[in-house]
């Protein structure tokens, strides 16, 4: 009786994290059913991936930025910017593609430290200090390209963005794929048990083991079944390779590195966090360098996807990359959210977008619903802080 209590204690303070992923799993069934199996398809899961990665790229910056209790609205014109550069280089300067690539992530760095600098140390809001960043960084977008569209792009430049890596095989499943999909489901399989054994060392853990056990079964299942559906059609997008790259990456610093500890430190509480001898002027520096690399590498992505440098490209990125990370459950005042969850914040979007896209919904109700999804989830998210704080008293 008490280990049901326990879990059940436990499974009511992760009712956001839950609701989550039932939430997805609810909307990928409604989509399924009501657009007659195409939703699952495996040229749309494929499709679903490719087209909404540049905003998935740029929801794992931004989930850092609003847990540090800050926000960005400049990434779309950055994307636009670096996308425009990396289309001037290439076509007309005749810089190699690898080259150009690694200079756009050096020009967002660079955007990331003019912006970081007038937060961090000039201590101007970073929604006024981007804002600003929106405009100027579209403007000179458009005087990069002098409001005209750049193409084609090499055919290396472009599989980064629509490219999927070399297919083995000619009929059935594609070998590589499966080979990295049960790779991908080890991998979490060992980090989750690590991370359980560690808590467990340490005594901060409180998952019941039945539920981490549903979890990880779960966990597993999907990346398998994706797998699979992925193997069914050109095998893997190389764009979902950097993803999963930065996804891992990412996790690890902010579940395990000193870097990510002191961000939620400064997203919970800046003066405590001050206090305690963690260098927030340095720290939020650095993570607005991070969010101009991301947002660059956002631009090189959706560059190469379109094969297009377009004055107009990014427009309203950075509001799906923001709402993605709401989404994905990250807290409004800071110090709360994941990177997996910002994962699955934007899949939320893209499965919608996918989905009414398909159903012939109009862009104006897309609009709509969108805007109703994102605040259910504020919503949510504050009346279980007040359910908690009531709890407590």
């Amino acid at each position: 009786m008490n280990a049901l209590k326990s879990a059940a204690s436990y499974l009511t303070g992760q009712l956001r994290q839950i609701g989550l992923f039932i939430a997805l799993i609810v909307i990928v069934i409604f989509f399924q059913v009501t657009t007659n199996g195409i939703t699952l398809a495996p040229i749309n899961v494929s499709n679903l991936i490719v087209q909404n990665s540049y905003i998935l790229i740029l929801a794992i910056g931004m989930v850092m930025v609003i847990i540090a209790g800050h926000i960005d609205l400049s990434v779309g014109s950055v994307v636009a910017f670096t996308g425009a550069m990396a289309g001037v280089m290439i076509t007309q300067w005749g810089i190699p593609w690898p080259i150009a690539v690694v200079l756009c992530l050096v020009l967002g760095a660079l955007v990331g430290a003019w912006q970081g600098f007038w937060i961090a140390y000039f201590g101007i809001p970073a929604f006024i200090v981007t804002l600003a960043g929106m405009l100027a960084f579209r403007g000179a977008a458009q005087i990069a390209l002098q409001n005209q569209q750049i193409s084609p792009f090499p055919d290396g430049f472009r599989s980064l963005g629509s490219g999927f890596l070399p297919s083995f095989g000619t009929s059935g499943y594609e070998p590589l794929t499966m080979v990295l999909g049960l790779a991908a489901a080890a991998i979490l399989v060992i980090t989750g048990f690590r991370g359980r054994a560690t808590r467990r060392k340490y005594q901060l853990e409180d998952e019941p083991f039945a539920w981490f056990i549903t979890k990880m079964a779960f966990t597993v299942a999907l990346v398998i079944f994706i797998a699979l559906l992925l193997a069914s059609y050109n095998g893997t997008p190389i764009v979902l390779v950097i993803l999963g790259v930065l996804v891992i990456a990412y996790s690890m610093v902010m579940r395990s590195a000193v870097f990510g500890r002191h961000i939620y430190a400064i997203g919970g509480n800046p003066l405590a966090a001050q206090l305690s001898g963690v260098k927030t002027k340095r720290v939020t520096f650095l993570l607005f360098v991070n969010m101009g690399v991301i947002s660059a590498l956002a631009g090189v992505v959706f560059t190469g996807q379109l094969n297009l440098a377009s004055p107009s490209a990014g427009n309203g990125f950075e509001l799906d990359a923001i709402a993605a990370v709401f989404i994905g459950g990250a807290a409004v005042t800071g110090g709360i959210g994941t990177v997996p969850g910002a994962i699955v914040g934007g899949l939320i979007i893209g499965l919608l977008n996918n989905g009414m896209s398909i159903l012939g919904v109009g862009s104006e109700f897309q609009q709509l619903i969108k805007g109703l999804v994102l605040l259910a989830a504020v919503a949510f998210d504050v009346f279980n802080k007040r359910r908690a704080a009531s709890a407590r008293k």
